[in-house]
């Protein structure tokens, strides 16, 4: 049995440009970057709060990544939708759907980050 998730990977053709996505305009902290065995670039983030890590991952030899749509995505919690995406939009990512209100007052939208991977925001009612 397993006793807890430790990281989710993305792969990705651009690493600079997904890592600063997730750093800049996310805010989330890079823990550590390394080269793997096998020749991969590897760098983990973390989202304050969490204790999961998101790993990017760059391998050439792999061939290019191509991600279908709606195939996966990230969910992070903001404190201020609105906030998050004006600040977003300013920094070239604005919100690819929503917001929208459930019925339980939850608030949630998506913007899309580099090479196609969507992020869902969610804020809490």
């Amino acid at each position: 049995m397993v006793t807890k998730l430790l990281h989710t990977r993305y792969r990705v053709n651009d690493l600079e440009k997904t890592v600063g996505f997730y750093k800049d305009v996310l805010g989330l902290e890079e823990i550590r970057r390394h080269k793997s065995p096998r020749g991969s670039e590897l760098v983990f983030l973390k989202a304050p709060g969490s204790e999961e890590l998101i790993e990017i991952c760059a391998y050439p030899s792999s061939g290019p990544v191509v991600v279908g749509p709606d195939l996966t995505h990230l969910a992070f919690e903001v404190e201020n939708l609105e906030k998050f995406a004006h600040e977003s939009a300013a920094k070239g990512y604005p919100l690819s759907d929503g917001p929208t209100t459930s019925s339980t007052g939850t608030v949630f939208a998506f913007i899309d980050a580099p090479e196609g991977y969507e992020i869902e925001l969610i804020q809490a009612p």
